[in-house]
């Protein structure tokens, strides 16, 4: 319940002010999806790397501070590959909760990780989906992008300061409607009803269970070792190395005799909703041409990206609306992606665009989503790239996958990759 009412405010909300430009995509965006042919200039993932991802408050990394998170993820993802961090051209780190989107966090993390000072760095909030605009704000050179959230020490709190006139603004005003009620709106508005939403969540954790029992995230996960104040108060080294969220004994009954959480005759429960959890992870991205000639490995391709705009009162539908237009871009279609990694802020939402937009559900959050998993909100965004090409490598063959989320206060976003094969 503690993490519901956490939820139930997580209107991601933050400082900055709308970044300057939409998701970009790469210029060669369509025309190269569709052919498969490569450009110089295309945006490509090298490696990445992410942390286990923690119970927030209650979890093995709830003291532990978001730098040091961030750097865990920022040290190994070039470790892996053998880059200096010299080479860097920048570095962009996504963060929701931290006061200045975490720009101060970001630059102790950076010289915590051994980076030089002529390497600069800066940090962006577009909520939920910053660590997704992370990626794709930095489409030169090679750079490093991080996303990290500890929700176990910066909860979501007040909005900051507003005009009074916003009472006056019917969709101004909307933007202030708890995740939890807009939930409910959209499984009210669409039909999507409470069997269905906990079918969604018994089958993320199911997932979820599949995938860590076969190891498929040890390749991802970079363990921590840190310090954890028990309930006695006592400090004690741990070192955090699986998901903390997956509940392998999950059943549908169970997740039944769960009340609704935020309206007495609703149907988003705790057992339904995403898990509000600490977690970083981090990608090496650069332009083609500059990642081969430094002999780098080529993990994935940024295909097209899109943002879209919703109503704040169903933000949840923002994937249903973003994902099209990222297609779009790309020259591909629904039938042409072989996984789809859409985050589960609830399962009325996830559910719903899911049916809107066609897609089987075996194509659909293969190894689980943030109903088990958990949802660091800055975070999620990287998190879902480094689990979805790891997946579509897995499978060993050229394919391709989606990355999409909805947004607080009304948007989505959503990114189109490729796996260019063994």
């Amino acid at each position: 319940m503690h993490r519901l009412k956490l939820i139930s405010g997580h209107l991601c909300p933050g400082g900055s002010a709308e970044l300057n430009r939409d998701l970009q995509r790469a210029e060669c965006g369509s025309a190269a999806a569709a052919s498969g042919r490569d450009s110089p200039d295309d945006v490509v993932v090298v490696h990445g790397r992410r942390t286990a991802i923690g119970r927030a408050k209650r979890g093995a990394l709830k003291d532990t501070t978001p730098d040091e998170l961030l750097s865990a993820v920022m040290t190994a993802v070039l470790t892996d590959v053998g880059l200096s961090p010299d080479r860097l051209g920048d570095v962009c780190v996504g963060n929701v909760l931290q006061p200045g989107a975490g720009a101060l966090m970001a630059r102790v993390a950076h010289f915590l990780s051994g980076f030089p000072e002529s390497v600069p760095v800066y940090t962006v909030n577009r909520q939920c989906s910053s660590g997704l605009q992370a990626l794709l704000n930095l489409a030169d050179g090679h750079s490093v992008c991080c996303r990290v959230e500890s929700m176990s020490l910066q909860s979501i709190g007040n909005p900051g300061d507003l005009t009074s006139r916003l009472s006056d603004v019917e969709k101004a005003r909307d933007c202030l409607i708890p995740m939890g009620i807009t939930s409910e709106n959209v499984a009210e508005r669409f039909g999507v009803s409470r069997e269905k939403q906990d079918a969604f969540a018994l089958s993320s954790q199911q997932k979820a269970a599949r995938a860590q029992s076969l190891g498929r995230f040890d390749q991802e996960i970079v363990p921590v070792t840190t310090r954890f104040v028990d309930a006695d108060g006592k400090q004690l080294q741990v070192t955090v190395g699986r998901d903390e969220g997956v509940r392998p004994g999950t059943t549908l009954e169970g997740l039944a005799k769960l009340r609704p959480a935020f309206t007495p005759d609703g149907s988003t429960t705790a057992g339904n909703s995403s898990q509000v959890s600490d977690g970083a992870a981090a990608l090496l991205v650069g332009r083609r041409s500059v990642v081969e000639a430094l002999g780098l490995p080529v993990l994935g391709v940024l295909r097209a990206s899109a943002v879209v705009g919703v109503p704040p009162d169903v933000m949840g539908i923002g994937p249903a609306i973003a994902i099209p237009a990222a297609l779009e871009k790309a020259g591909l279609t629904v039938a042409d992606i072989d996984v789809f990694e859409i985050n589960e802020a609830f399962a009325s939402q996830a559910v719903y665009c899911v049916e809107k937009l066609g897609i089987p559900m075996e194509k659909v959050n293969p190894n689980g989503g943030a109903i088990a998993l958990g949802h660091p909100l800055g975070c999620t965004g990287a998190r879902q790239v480094v689990t979805l090409l790891n997946e579509l490598r897995r499978r060993g063959r050229r394919a391709f996958g989606v990355v999409s989320m909805c947004i607080g206060t009304g948007m989505g976003a959503a990114a189109v990759f490729e796996y260019p094969g063994p």
